[in-house]
């Protein structure tokens, strides 16, 4: 019976709650919008992070799967490739054969493979993985077949693929009629054997696969270029799952104890004794794989963390103007809630009443919330995908994503209606009567509650504007930087003619043709080549040795192999000496180019000219001797907030071994839509067969910047509302106490007050709430914004310009806000004031 009665006092309860909250609609949609955008935000980020971080990937018990590396690479030589280069083949080949704690294993590697047969490229997603990759992972064929040990063996002549079930339904419309058929990824033919199942998105967090093949047929793609057998060619990523009773742990141990065996079997034989060294205290370790890998993790796993604790500083701001608004509402409610408790009512019955229409208002809050999020993460990811990749993420709603979000209505409600009720209901009927409908729970007490939330507001507001001038000034500064060459009017153009199997011989010649053929059409100003694009991320360092000494030089430069033309190109200022030219050949003595840095940091500021060096060019290889033919200023390398490096330039002209595509880089003032269009023609003219693909320079760098531009508009976004809702907080509290305090202002003004004495006296109360929320928030601050310092590019996360020009800011929104009702206030009629009282 108890029971019963509870439930249907709960169904009573939210029966007056809604009926309440209907009668005050204005105040429901304030607070239920309020919420959303507080709850939206901060599930919308959850879910980013959830996708990135805490999701298994789908397959069959994801806790079992391990991936085994070098535990702590404090140093790396040789050739890397693709998005997880952890492991050569040897040495995958040595954990494969020696390794106790996994059942199966396999390795992989990313790639995007070119579907395109000829002309402008069309990539899928793809992989490389050996022949147990599906058993492993335990993902099962929809249709057809996966692969299996005997696809993935050396030499295989007719590899097979896998197709992702996305992939199936787009390219080939979900006909079964698939299997067997051909596609051609990078103008090799594969056969089709079978489809995976559609929950299955692939194990590279942030890219869903399109099709798999065997590593086999790294060699067949790749020709020449292949790593397979190469001691030095860092491409592949491992995963295992573990055997039943062995422990990650376990796993670690055995996996640690090859090392030292798995190292000195693959040794690669050019290796200078300084690096043999530095190769041998390598260490293996066994970590999860259960969330699979990502590139996203280390680059976005900080700033959600920290867009997330912005996010949740919204949403307490938003909780103490709700918390606000309810206390003004209980005050409106004090006669009826006295009443209650004189005719009987306990004080815990009418805080449940009270209370459950808070947590009716958090309930429609939530659900609000979880709708933004869905639009708002989707968004966000759109937002951190660069032009022509875009990002992918299971966004699906989860009980994480559920819980967090309920988790965080919960908490909203007890914060903005557990204190307002527990206020309202302690009161004394009898005072309340005896004020004669002046009131008790407007007094002091509750004033000083709802000035206390105000404070708060500040407090945290002044948090999140501080934060959103960093980032804007973090990235302001990021764009102001001198990458030290032209970034306007410069088209990358990806050329591939691997098709045409030229010979090495011929291979530099066919390039300087097609450069010569862009270099031609109208409005091209300028055009060369070039192995490394400034700031694309990919890069090139090699250990010198001066001529003249036996130790490599303490720092090691970074280089790029260019055309002649390249700096004038790029806007590259050539300083003293010469350019790179025709009389460059292979037979002819090998010249560089460096930079100033290169001058300052290896030749300790010398004059470059006629000094001569080594280079350990290609592992294995003699070392060439280089002689310095000229000086060129700095320029940004991999990313524009690091410090100018040491470069050094060589030229294509000496390239002994020409690999079959390049990278031109084309100057222009033209349109980008008619210099593509007439440079994909110029190419096509040379041969049709040729691959070719574009890329803006100013894009790209554009791109690189996502972060940046991510972190300084959302925590902008955030900043500014936090300030709007900071302002509505303050001129409801002065408006709430202008009108309590009609009577005194009428007495006042009566005794001879003056008018700017009414303003200067409301102005001052609201002075010292914002000086104290101005003072715990600088505390704030200082305290949380250490954790965001590694995100910010010349600016110190203690910014003392910053902050003050943030305090100022908001001080003076806050004055604003509170002006109006002062400013009300002192138009008041004491006489009228006086007769109302």
């Amino acid at each position: 019976m108890n029971g019963s009665g509870w439930f249907a006092s709960l169904g009573q309860d939210i029966r007056y709650g809604l009926r309440v909250l209907r009668l005050n609609f204005g105040f429901t949609v304030v607070a239920v919008l309020s919420l959303t955008l507080g709850i939206g935000a901060n599930t919308a980020i959850f879910q980013l992070i959830n996708a990135v971080r805490l999701n298994s990937i789908p397959v069959a018990d994801p806790e079992r799967l391990a991936t085994v590396r070098i535990a702590d690479r404090h140093w790396s030589s040789g050739r890397f490739e693709g998005r997880y280069s952890q492991l050569t083949y040897p040495l995958w080949e040595q954990i494969r054969d020696h390794q106790q704690a996994f059942s199966s294993m396999f390795v992989w590697e990313a790639q995007r493979f070119n579907l395109s047969m000829g002309g402008e490229a069309r990539y899928a997603e793809g992989m490389w993985a050996s022949g147990k990759v599906f058993e492993t992972l335990g993902v099962p064929a929809l249709i057809g077949r996966t692969f299996t040990e005997a696809d993935d063996q050396r030499g295989c002549g007719n590899p097979p693929a896998v197709l992702s079930y996305s992939f199936w339904q787009r390219e080939y419309g979900g006909k079964p009629d698939v299997l067997g058929k051909t596609i051609h990824l990078e103008g090799h033919a594969f056969d089709i054997v079978g489809v995976t199942p559609a929950y299955f998105y692939g194990i590279d967090i942030g890219h869903a696969l399109d099709v798999a093949v065997p590593v086999c047929a790294e060699t067949l793609m790749r020709g020449e270029d292949a790593l397979t057998d190469s001691r030095v060619g860092w491409w592949l990523a491992s995963a295992g799952r573990l055997k039943a009773g062995w422990t990650l742990e376990q796993a670690n141990a055995q996996i640690a104890s090859i090392s030292q065996g798995a190292l000195e079997a693959t040794v690669p034989p050019g290796y200078a004794p300084d690096s043999v060294k530095k190769y041998m205290e390598y260490k293996f370790g066994a970590f999860s794989a259960a969330t699979g890998f990502s590139n996203l993790r280390r680059r976005y796993q900080d700033p959600l963390l920290i867009l997330l604790a912005i996010a949740g500083f919204v949403l307490l701001i938003a909780c103490a103007n709700i918390a606000n608004l309810m206390l003004a509402r209980a005050s409106a409610r004090e006669r009826e809630i006295t009443v209650r408790l004189s005719l009987g009512a306990t004080r815990l019955r009418l805080i449940r009443q009270l209370f459950s229409e808070s947590v009716l208002v958090a309930l429609m809050g939530a659900a609000g919330g979880t709708l933004l999020a869905q639009w708002l993460s989707r968004f966000l990811l759109a937002s951190i995908g660069a032009e022509g990749n875009e990002l992918f993420l299971d966004l699906s709603l989860d009980w994480r994503i559920l819980g967090f979000t309920g988790g965080v209505g919960v908490l909203t409600a007890m914060f903005f209606g557990l204190l307002p009720a527990l206020r309202a209901t302690q009161i004394s009927p009898a005072a309340v009567l005896k004020a004669s409908g002046r009131g008790m729970t407007g007094g002091r007490e509750r004033f000083s509650l709802r000035r206390a939330l105000v404070v708060s507001q500040v407090a945290f507001s002044l948090v999140l504007v501080f934060g959103a001038v960093l980032f804007a000034r973090s990235l302001g500064k990021l764009l102001a930087t001198d990458a030290g060459f032209r970034q306007t009017g410069i088209l990358e153009v990806d050329v591939d003619f691997t098709k045409l199997g030229i010979q090495p011989a011929q291979r530099q010649a066919y390039k300087i043709g097609l450069i010569e053929r862009l270099r031609a059409l109208p409005g091209v100003e300028g055009a060369a080549n070039t192995s490394i694009v400034p700031l694309s991320g990919n890069g090139w360092n090699e250990g010198i040795v001066l001529a003249g000494q036996t130790e490599h030089a303490a720092e090691i430069p970074q280089f790029s192999r260019v055309s002649p033309g390249y700096f004038s190109t790029m806007g590259v200022p050539l300083l003293t000496g010469r350019d790179f030219g025709a009389g460059d050949t292979p037979t002819s003595p090998k010249v560089a180019i460096v930079n100033e840095s290169f001058v300052k940091k290896i030749l300790k500021g010398e004059d470059p000219i006629g000094r001569r060096f080594q280079i350990d060019e290609y592992i294995g290889r003699p070392r060439p001797m280089y002689e310095i033919v000229g000086l060129v200023k700095d320029t940004k390398y991999f990313d524009l907030r690091d410090e100018f490096a040491p470069i050094v330039y060589v030229t294509t002209m000496q390239d002994d071994q020409p690999d079959q595509g390049t990278q031109i880089l084309v100057r222009s003032s033209l349109p980008l839509g008619s210099l593509t269009a007439s440079a994909k023609s110029a190419v096509a003219a040379a041969s049709p067969t040729i691959v070719i693909e574009f890329h803006s320079l100013q894009t790209q760098i554009r791109d690189s910047l996502i972060r940046d531009r991510l972190m300084a508009t959302l925590s902008g976004f955030f900043g500014a509302l936090a300030a709007l809702l900071a302002m509505i907080g303050l001129y409801g509290v002065i408006s709430y106490s202008v009108a309590r305090r009609t009577s005194e202002i009428g007495v006042r003004m009566a005794l001879g007050a003056q008018r700017v004495n009414i303003v200067g006296m409301i102005l001052g109360e609201v002075s010292w709430m914002l000086a104290l929320g101005l003072v715990i928030g600088t505390g704030l601050a200082l305290a949380l914004g250490k954790s965001a310092g590694a995100l910010l590019f010349g600016v110190k996360p203690h910014d003392a310009l910053t902050l003050s020009v943030s305090a100022a800011g908001l001080a003076a929104v806050g004055i604003l806000a509170s002006y109006v009702p002062a400013r009300r206030a002192s138009l008041l009629d004491p006489m009228s004031a006086l007769r109302d009282e």
